[in-house]
């Protein structure tokens, strides 16, 4: 849970959260009273214990009061990305249940008149309100916010999130987990998991480059909160920025995705030296696997602080491993905590150690997907194991290693080819700033392997570099994983959390074949 009431009763004037590159800052005692006008103004709406609210908002002084005040009335709260479309945005209220959502205007949906017209054609009542809305299209959520109490509302009750799995394929799917009971200000014990491993306390300067509506910084930001740490958050991720921020706001702990360890990496030389990083203890990342080259970088450049999670919104498993683990077993994302890792063949039953195959997780976690039993039974095994839907293995010493989603492998000619390693490969080429393998059609071997790319440099696009890029993938992993085609592009459809939809990529390039 996020709450800071003891913190912003000892020291209400020490900073929260910063905001970059903006420099808004919110003090503790900001943010609660910030909270309790978010609190009194969900009250006065109608929204009561065991309800839920919608919230399409980019990182910014108000997400965090909209966050904080649902904690403090029992109120579940939907985050969701900037970026969806309008469709997916309404199918997310409707089946949350919601019946407040506030929208900023630098979310996608904005001014959500087509998200109007969509609720209302579904016929369910939700009370839209715009943060920042210059149109006059929905009700201006700050102007009922500073007229609400900036007192603890009666009977506070502690809320929680309920977050939706974008996952590969098909609608986003509903997490929702009981309401905690008791105080609402007790700390939530997954924050104090967390800040148990990492050494979260008061003095700690949490660096949070990632948007949070996502799973891990959500969770990372709440027990950085709960222990009265101060955060310095990004609107929007910029690598020379965020580098600059760990030196300049002496930053001990930080969240990432691979993609923004790419972004650092490609930084000038010069640029790189000139970071000062000696305050950071903790470089934790996630969301997406790291390519091998790419952490191997990042630990001799940052040292032995780059530490590793695998995990998803279900929270139905995860692993951990730190960098001298990794340096053991490069490539892993480490061994199982709280839970064991299983890895089954198509029959269903476990494989021999070292043979690639589905990844499931036994827990005692109980977990189903909000209103689809269906969806939930699809992760299941017979065993009562559940996936997260990746394929990979687990070495002699119990280390698991990803090898791709299941969704995504590509069968050409009856063997499997995994697109993860043919995208490391090419990522390892400096020219390259993102990459997407998959398969598309192929009238004699079914699929044949494809790779879109996008370059640092547009324009050094031509036939001769996708012959080089081949010719390295021939060279580093065999002739059957080379791509018979490469195309250039300006840009890739890649989330903030580093997920990269690359149904959406297949679906465009199967269209156009």
């Amino acid at each position: 849970m996020y709450h800071m009431s003891n913190v912003s009763k000892a020291t209400p004037e020490k900073i929260a959260a910063i905001f970059l590159p903006s420099e808004q800052t919110l003090s503790y005692g900001e943010l609660e009273a910030s909270a309790n006008q978010v609190a009194n103004a969900l009250h006065a709406q109608g929204v009561r214990r065991g309800d839920c609210i919608g919230i399409c908002v980019g990182n910014s002084p108000a997400l965090l009061s909209l966050i904080c005040g649902a904690q403090r009335i029992g109120v579940y709260y939907t985050l969701m990305s900037t970026k969806l479309s309008a469709d997916d945005f309404s199918y997310i209220l409707q089946d949350a249940g919601a019946t407040v959502a506030i929208i900023s205007a630098d979310a996608h949906p904005a001014p959500a008149v087509a998200t109007m017209e969509l609720i209302t054609k579904a016929g369910q009542p939700i009370n839209l309100f715009g943060i920042d809305m210059r149109d006059g299209a929905l009700r201006d959520w700050d102007a009922i916010c500073t007229a609400a109490s900036t007192m603890l509302p009666a009977a506070p009750s502690p809320g929680r999130e309920m977050l939706y799995s974008s996952g590969t394929t098909g609608r986003p799917k509903g997490v929702r987990e009981p309401l905690f009971e008791g105080p609402y200000d007790v700390i939530d014990a997954r924050n104090a998991g967390v800040a148990q491993v990492y050494g979260v306390t008061a003095s700690s300067v949490f660096l949070s480059p990632c948007p949070l509506y996502h799973s891990g910084p959500n969770r990372f930001l709440s027990a950085a909160l709960n222990y009265g740490a101060t955060c310095v958050i990004f609107e929007s991720f910029d690598a020379a920025r965020a580098l600059a921020a760990i030196g300049d706001y002496k930053c001990t702990h930080s969240l990432w995705v691979p993609t923004m360890f790419h972004r650092l990496l490609q930084l000038p030389a010069e640029q790189r030296e000139a970071g000062r990083i000696e305050s950071l203890r903790y470089a934790i990342h996630g969301a997406a696997p790291c390519p091998v080259h790419l952490k191997r970088r990042m630990i001799d450049w940052w040292g032995p602080i780059v530490d590793e999670y695998y995990s998803g919104t279900e929270g139905i498993g995860s692993t951990h491993i730190s960098a001298a683990e990794w340096l053991a077993h490069e490539g892993s994302v480490g061994r199982p905590v709280g839970c064991a890792v299983h890895i089954l063949g198509d029959d269903g039953e476990e494989v021999q150690i070292g043979d690639i195959g589905d990844v499931y997780f036994a827990s005692t976690t109980e977990f189903e997907y909000w209103n689809d039993t269906q969806k939930t039974a699809r992760i299941c095994s017979r065993q009562g194991w559940r996936t997260f839907g990746d394929i990979g293995y687990v070495d002699a010493d119990g280390y698991l290693y990803l090898t791709g989603r299941k969704d995504f492998t590509i069968i050409s000619g009856g063997v499997n080819i995994y697109p993860q390693e043919i995208e490391d490969a090419i990522l390892e080429d400096a020219r390259v700033m993102d990459v997407a393998v998959f398969g598309v059609p192929n009238e004699e071997f079914g699929e044949e392997v494809k790779a879109v790319v996008q370059l640092l440099n547009p324009a050094d696009a031509s036939p001769s570099l996708a012959a080089a890029l081949t010719q390295h993938v021939r060279q580093r992993l065999g002739p059957i994983k080379v791509p018979r085609s490469v195309d250039f592009v300006t840009s890739l459809p890649r989330h903030q959390t580093g997920k990269l939809y690359k149904k959406l990529l297949i679906d465009q390039h199967r269209q156009g074949s």
